[in-house]
């Protein structure tokens, strides 16, 4: 800020305390347009942040829901797999019999699933340049509650998510299944199961997060962000 005060002789009271009063009125219409005219930059700022955070957001929900619909595909062949041998052990078939419907089915024993590639970098912008503290409360809340549920689920998928799968007999099992070798109907199922409950555990893992995500973009009755 930076005033320039006129230049005068003060020949009496009357004339000194109009200069004063002017130097205090300049002063103060000087500090409240630099603060309107920050409000307005802070404004300005969140509001765009607001956007960019909000259609980054839609994004991810969009890719979300992609990788709930594609993994449907990828696991339907496992549980029908699953029934098939189910049905035979039930049924008291023979090991042999098993291992048949079994070749005859040999492409759906393996383990496929669709997690989305989800961004942050309009979040990590706006929390980096501070125009996320001058958001609305409630949308700051919602946001930072979404993108830690992002990461927690990445995190859940990187570490916890095959932690039912017994991975070596999977190869194992799938290697004689390759080699036309016959394999423990049991066994088999044993890790059918687990890949199918490892399957159905990352579909609710993205059903949580697609709900999260929803939540994060949700509005009041009146078009704006809830308060």
């Amino acid at each position: 800020m930076h005033l320039e005060l006129p230049k005068m002789r003060l020949h009496s009271l009357t004339d000194f305390t109009k200069h004063y009063l002017m130097i205090v009125l300049s002063i103060l219409t000087a500090l409240g347009l630099e603060a309107w005219i920050e409000r307005s930059h802070h404004a300005h700022a969140a509001e765009t942040a607001n956007r960019h955070i909000r259609a980054e957001i839609e994004a991810n929900l969009s890719d979300v829901r992609l990788s709930i619909k594609t993994n449907e595909a990828l696991i339907k062949p496992l549980i029908e797999l699953d029934e098939t041998v189910s049905a035979d052990i039930r049924a008291g078939a023979t090991a042999a019999a098993i291992n048949q419907h079994i070749q005859a089915r040999h492409a759906s024993f393996k383990l496929s699933v669709n997690w989305p590639t989800v961004a942050s970098q309009a979040w990590d912008v706006a929390v980096a340049n501070q125009s996320a503290s001058w958001m609305d409360d409630a949308d700051l809340r919602r946001f930072s509650a979404a993108y830690a549920d992002l990461h927690d689920a990445s995190n859940w998928l990187t570490h916890d998510s095959i932690i039912l799968l017994n991975a070596p007999s999977m190869a194992a099992l799938r290697t004689r299944i390759e080699l036309h070798a016959a394999v423990d109907p049991l066994e088999f199922a044993t890790v059918l199961r687990q890949m199918i409950s490892t399957s159905q555990e990352i579909q609710s893992h993205l059903h949580q997060l697609e709900g999260h995500l929803v939540h994060a973009l949700e509005r009041d009755d009146t078009g704006a962000a809830h308060g």
